[in-house]
Formats: structure tokens, sequence, C-alpha cells
């Protein structure tokens, strides 16, 4: 067979879903019924083969996006497994880059939950056709339809139900296709054998209503089907599911199907979804990207005869093999031996060892073609996010970007040989999490370790001490504010100082004023005739400048520089001192242009009984929260959703459970940068703990 037609039989997806909605219990119950699998992994039990981290099994949650093989119906499907919880968000926005369609895993009973909608505006970003599948129908309160339309109302998506549920809560036993209108049922507990019945005597008008509902949906994709349902003619189940295919692959409808993953039920048509609506490395468009000599955009078909084209999306410390960096081909081939061109730096790489991975295992290959997805060991400067392409047809893809972190912590090593220790870790570990930034303090000397939550840093905290066999102290968790300034002001700066035997001079005029919340940093150059490599001394040192802010030392942010003027004298300006004159004017300008303290809001979702509720309201609004919704959930549940500030909640998952009894949870995720209460800018600026 032609490798562009074996092409066809190629899947590349991602599980993604908020955290506790059964991603990897489904993962696994796929491996399971693949044959890759002899028995079927539990999360409680600390068995599965995903979350394969000592991390992982004791906490019962995914940190690591796990990548898989498995087969089904002669088509190799790839399958990451990534993260719910928020402070891993990383992972899923890397995997979801180089992935070609993705199954989002729901709670029958919650519905859409807070970070189902974040993967699910990630994967739209990235224009990955989703599959949604309603999880948890054996649970109490499960609703299918209502989980179905509140992907509609808080996704503003379009979901289709192929599918009907037998049963529902502990009743649930099988389900129904509704556009095949055959029904199957799982008997046994291991759910290998699923059997064909008819669908349940009671059933039958409630079936037909959803299938017409699916009918019209499908249909009002297409012009051609739509003609002749307004005829009255009959379509059959075939043609509905062609034309479901293209609607899915578009991004017009996203089907929707139920099971029971952890009761080994529905994951077979699940699995049948994946490769009958998701596509192929031939039906996603051309990869983009930028010839790094001309500027021009090129493309790169997924075509195994063309030049190899290939993107780093994760780098990963494996104990055995050591720096494994994980691709994806989107054109061309990878072979073992041969020498590869890192278009991001301009450096040339060979490849040593090719993998497939499975989890924490893994099986040497000789090459990996287009449209597949592999590891390769021992490319020392290669990192997230860059490209490998052949020598001799150079491209860039474009990279991957990254929320910033809003959390630090400090560590001090304990002894000597920690430090060294302790170095060697945080490099590691920042070249596997590009949300994990390490600097260190120049007031106070600390290393400060700054991530995505306090779950993130404590993970990483607790590697540092298994993996590295690092000892030392570890700070409480500190907010990392930011600064910005609010109106227009000039600044002056001057240098002059004998350094080297020489005297260096340099004066510079320039104004500082706000950008728009997200623009970062622009400099403006108002001033003719000064050498250029004075105009990028003066840049350079108000980059510099930009990290350490007037008000309490943090990074400024959102901020334009104009350059007016500046005096230059022909034997003794140079370089640094320009730089230096930069700085010194840059740092005046903000100080006059009335900078103001930037704090992270996060987007908080408190779900608690209601007989809590009362209780629970009066502690957010004491920790500042603007609320903005509350709802009513089946059971006497009441979700609350809100704004408050990252400061107020530390520790809120000890006062949460204190005020419900352990009944109450919550989920939180960054949103935006707010300006810090005027009343508390003093506390913060002193260091003080709020």
């Amino acid at each position: 067979m032609a490798q562009n037609d074996l092409l066809k039989y190629i899947r590349n997806i991602g599980i993604i879903a908020h955290i506790d909605a059964g991603k990897t219990t489904t993962t696994e119950r796929i491996l399971f019924y693949t044959g890759r699998t002899h028995r079927m992994g539990n999360v409680d039990d600390g068995t599965t083969i995903t979350d394969w981290m000592v991390q992982e099994r004791e906490r019962g949650i995914t940190i690591t996006a796990a990548e898989v093989t498995c087969f089904r119906r002669d088509h190799q499907i790839n399958i990451v497994d990534t993260p719910g919880h928020i402070d891993f968000t990383a992972e899923v926005q890397r995997s979801l880059r180089v992935l070609d369609g993705a199954v989002v895993v729901f709670d029958a009973v919650a519905g859409v939950e807070p970070q189902s909608e974040t993967v699910w505006r990630q994967a739209r970003a990235f224009g990955v056709p989703m599959v949604a599948f309603i999880n948890k129908m054996d649970k109490l309160g499960a609703d299918y339809a209502r989980a179905v339309e509140s992907i509609r109302e808080r996704l503003a998506a379009n979901p289709v139900a192929i599918q009907w549920p037998i049963g529902s809560e502990s009743d649930f036993r099988g389900v129904v296709d509704l556009l095949t209108m055959r029904a199957t049922v799982w008997p046994d507990e291991t759910g290998s054998t699923p059997e064909a019945t008819e669908i349940p005597p009671g059933l039958e008008d409630t079936v037909t209503e959803a299938r017409e509902l699916a009918v019209e949906r499908i249909v009002e994709t297409d012009d051609s089907l739509l003609a002749l349902y307004v005829d009255g003619q009959d379509i059959s189940a075939v043609q509905l599911q062609q034309a479901l295919r293209r609607a899915t692959l578009s991004g017009e409808v996203n089907p929707v199907l139920c099971g029971s993953s952890l009761r080994n039920k529905g994951v077979q048509p699940l699995l049948d979804a994946v490769v009958d609506y998701l596509p192929s490395p031939l039906e996603i468009p051309p990869v983009e990207g930028s010839n790094p000599n001309t500027g021009a955009t090129e493309t790169r078909p997924a075509d195994p005869t063309a030049p190899l084209a290939a993107l780093i999306f994760k780098i990963a410390t494996d104990p055995y093999v050591g720096r494994l960096a994980y691709f994806r081909v989107y054109s061309g081939r990878l072979k073992v031996g041969t020498r590869v061109l890192n278009a991001t730096k301009g450096r040339r790489e060979r490849i040593g060892k090719l993998l497939r991975m499975f989890a924490d295992s893994r099986e040497e290959v000789r090459e990996v073609g287009a449209g597949d997805i592999g590891a390769t060991v021992g490319l020392k400067a290669t990192f997230t996010g860059e490209t490998l392409c052949a020598v001799h047809k150079p491209i860039v893809l474009e990279s991957i970007s990254f929320p910033e972190p809003v959390i630090s912590v400090a560590i001090e090593p304990k002894t000597v040989a920690d430090q060294d220790r302790l170095s060697d870790g945080l490099k590691r570990l920042a070249d596997e999490d590009p949300t994990f930034i390490v600097r260190v303090d120049e007031n106070t000397g600390q290393t400060l370790l700054s991530g995505m939550g306090e779950l993130h840093l404590e993970i990483l905290t607790d590697r540092l001490t298994r993996e590295f066999g690092v000892t030392g102290r570890v700070s409480r968790p500190r907010v990392n504010y930011r600064e910005t300034v609010t109106q227009l002001a000039p600044g002056e700066g001057s240098y002059q100082r004998q350094v080297g035997g020489r005297v260096h001079f340099g004066r510079v005029w320039l104004e500082v004023e706000p950008l728009i919340t997200g623009g970062g940093f622009a400099f403006e150059v108002g001033v003719r005739g000064l050498p250029e490599e004075f105009v990028v001394a003066v840049e350079r040192g108000c980059r510099e400048a930009m990290e350490s802010g007037m008000l309490a030392g943090y990074r400024l942010v959102d901020v334009k520089v104009r350059l007016l003027g500046a005096e230059v004298n022909d034997e003794t300006s140079s370089e640094m001192a320009f730089k230096v004159a930069g700085t010194l004017a840059f740092r005046q300008a903000v100080e006059n242009a009335a900078p103001v303290l930037l704090e992270p809001v996060m987007d908080v979702e408190v779900t608690v009984p209601e007989a809590n509720t009362g209780e629970v309201m009066g502690d957010l609004n004491a920790r500042g929260a603007n609320v903005r919704e509350i709802d009513s959930r089946v059971g006497d549940i009441q979700v609350v959703r809100a704004f408050i500030p990252l400061a107020s909640m530390f520790g809120y998952a000890t006062g949460i459970r204190s005020l419900t009894q352990g009944r109450g949870t919550f989920t939180m995720e960054f949103d935006h940068y707010a300006e810090v209460d005027p009343q508390r800018m003093g506390a913060i600026a002193q260091g003080l703990s709020l």
C-alpha cells in the first residue's frame, strides 16, 4: 500500500476534559478493548498505564500528558491522555497543537465544568475537530439530555446526539445508535462482549424523537441531503454518517456519545466514532511555516516524500534513556542516523534513537513518517516549540505559546551538595515544563520557582526531592504581581563614568505610556541621526528595566517607550553608556507615569450544598469576590462562579471543607490581571502576606 494511502488509517487524538471527568479511565478501557493491555488499570488503585508517575498514582490525577498507540478496525490511533487540572494546562495546549482531533469527556451529572470550557476553547483555537463523550451515565443524577444542552449553551457549540442511553444511573446498561437505530447492551462486567438487541419497549418514542432532531441537525450542514429531507425522501444511515463526518471535520457540529467507562459500557462505539468522524493527517490543511532565510510563508503537505517538517511539542526526562524529545512529523520522514536542521535556532542535530512511546515504556523504530508521532533521544539543544526540518528546505513552524506563571515559592538548599543537585534538577524540570520559570531574586539572592498554581509547585518540589535527591526549605506560596503605568510621562537619563581606562558617556530623553492589556513592550524611535547601535542599546536598557518595577520590584508589563532625543559625544559615547542611560531614563519616566500594581484574578467555581450557600457566600465576599452567577443543580447543589484575587485563595481548599463539612469543592483558573485596591497596595509593596 502506498504511504499516502496508509495515512488514511492514522488518527492522532487527545482525550481532554475537566478534572475527574474520566479521561484516564476512558483511555485505560480503550487500551484494553484494542488488545494493548490485558487488564484494566484503575485510577484509585494506582494501576493505570498512562498515569505512570509516582505522584500521579498517589494522588489519582494526571500530571503529564501520556502518549499511547492502539489499533481499531485496521486504523492506528495515537492517543494523548492529558491532565484535567488547570495547573497543568500547558500539557493540554502543547498536545492540542500537534493533534488532529479530540475526544472531550464530560461528567453526565455536572455537564460542562470550568476546565471543560478551557480545553474546548483551546481545541477550537487550534482548529481541532471534537467528539463529545458523556461519561458516568451510571452516576446518581446523570442526565444525558441536560449534559448535551449544557454543551450547546455554555460552549456555544452545535452538539449532535448520535446515541441515546438505555437506562440511567444504576440502571444504565446500553445505548441506541440514532443513525442506524440499533441498540447495544453490555451484559457482562468486563464489557468485552457487547450484544446487539432490540430497542427496549417504552423507549421507541423517545429514540424516534431524538433521531429526528439528530437528522435535522446533520442535513442542515449538507445542501443535497437537506433537499432530500425537505422532499420527504429517505436518507440512509451511510449518507448521514458521511455528512456528519464532513460537518465534524469542518467544525460545524460535534457528535455526542455516552457511556460509563468505569462500568465498561460505551467505549467500543466511542472508538468507532474516532475512526468514523475524526480526521486522518490527510484531512487537515497542510501545515504552514515561514522560511527562515526569506521570511516567506510556505506549506508542507502530509506526504512522506515531501521535505521533512516536524515540531517538538514536549521534552521529558526518562530515567533509562535520558532526555526525550517528543515530536509530530507533518511532512517527510525522520530516520535514525540522519542530520536535520533545528530551523528555530539554525543548528544541525543528529537523530540517534527513534522511539514509539507507550506511556513510560518504549519501542525502537527506524523511522517515523508524515502524520505520525514519536520521540527521539539526544537532542541537547532542542526545546519545546522548535522545528526540525530538512537541511536543504528550511521551515519554521508556528511555535507554542504558554500562559505566564502566577504564583511563586522560594527554595533554599540545606547543603552545598544540595545546591548542585538543585541546579541540575531545576534545569531539567524547566526544560520539560515551559510554565515553570526559575529565577534568582536580585534583592534577596533567593531562588524563586514560579508556576501555574499551588499544586503545580507542590508537584515540582516533590519531584526535586524524589528524582534529584534535593533537600531544602520551601517558602509559603507568593503571588506573582505585575506593575504597569497609567499615563504618559517623560524621563531623562545621563551616564558619564570612567570604566576600563576610558570615559563612557550617554544621555537620553524618552517617554513612556500605557499599552492595552496584553500589549507587552513596544519601542518607538522618535529621533533621527542617532547611530543604530546606540538605539539598540537604549532599547536593551529599557527591556532590562522592565524586569523590576518602581512600586515593589515586580515586572512591568504593557508599556510603550518612545525615544525622543539623545546627546552623543563622538569621543566618549558607547553602547554601554547608552544602555545605562536608557535604563535610568526609563525608571524616571515610569516613576512619573503613575505606576500601579496588578494582581492575578482567578475565575473560581464553587460547588456547595444549598444549606451551606450562605456561609460560603459570606466567606467569598470577605475574600474580595466579584460573584458573577449562582446556578442550581440536581440534588440541592448550588454552583457559585466568581472572580477572586489569587492572593485571597491560598488555603481555600481547607476553608471550603470546613464550611461545608467536607462536601464543598472548587476549581479555579487564571483569568486576567487587575489593578490592586489602593488600600492593599502599600502592604503588598512592603512584602506583607495578604
